[in-house]
């Protein structure tokens, strides 16, 4: 996926949603994957010619875990002249050591995304960008389906007023294969996750279980997508797409 493409999709995203207002402060949560950089480019792309004028920094939620060097990282945010902080945690400590869970991811997200909003406070932000794309949209759905009973994801744009944050999520429309495939154009620094149960869990089973629908019925993962954004969500903004052609992205 060329740079182009990746910056139309995501201000297909942030125009449908209204993620961005003039004035914003706006952090990139950087896991050092390839989802999270390729976020970073997509904002730090948008930054130079979008209408609404707005700040960007990036910052990191160290879990703890040995051998995680995140110096590619900052040698691309240094290059992007993008400011960026590293928070240490021992959230790897107490889910494997203290703890000792056998099922951690849930107790992970939260304790992250805890740590990570506190720091984004901290750094003078009122937004904080995640790097979900549109297969994490359905993955989740499916989850939601098959665990809770019920149809839900997350939502574009949330309004976490306990913090006074917003959560934006401007890679929605993305799909993960672009985003590999704009890894792998771009050369971007990928940190390796060193998490142990990375690839056994929920997600990638409804990751595995999303592909294998899609393969035997081509075209249902899109249907799916289309289901989600028409399907009046609890928590859901209002879709403004009377600027643009409906489901096909804008020029950038």
């Amino acid at each position: 996926m060329q740079l182009q493409r990746l910056l139309s999709f995501a201000r297909k995203a942030v125009d449908e949603y209204g993620m961005i207002q003039s004035g914003d402060h706006i952090a990139v949560g950087i896991s050092g994957g390839k989802d999270s950089l390729t976020l970073l480019y997509a904002l730090h792309g948008l930054k130079r010619f979008y209408p609404q004028k707005f700040e960007l920094s990036a910052v990191t939620v160290d879990l703890g875990f040995p051998d995680f060097d995140l110096t590619p990282v900052k040698d691309l945010c240094r290059e992007l002249q993008i400011p960026y902080e590293i928070v240490p945690s021992e959230i790897y400590d107490i889910l494997f050591h203290i703890r000792k869970e056998s099922n951690p991811c849930s107790l992970c997200a939260k304790m992250r995304k805890g740590a990570l909003n506190e720091a984004v406070k901290k750094m003078g932000c009122n937004k904080v960008a995640y790097a979900h794309h549109k297969d994490d949209i359905i993955e989740t759905m499916l989850l939601s389906l098959i665990f809770e009973g019920r149809f839900h994801s997350f939502s574009p744009k949330t309004y976490l007023d306990r913090m006074d944050l917003t959560v934006i999520r401007p890679l929605m429309f993305v799909d993960e294969m672009d985003v590999i495939g704009f890894k792998n154009k771009y050369e971007l620094p990928v940190v390796k996750s060193k998490c142990p149960v990375d690839g056994y869990t929920k997600r990638q089973y409804a990751k595995e279980l999303l592909r294998q629908i899609n393969r035997e019925h081509p075209g249902a993962k899109e249907r799916m997508f289309h289901a989600i954004l028409e399907g009046n969500i609890s928590g859901w903004p209002e879709r403004c797409i009377h600027k643009r052609g409906k489901d096909t992205p804008g020029k950038a």
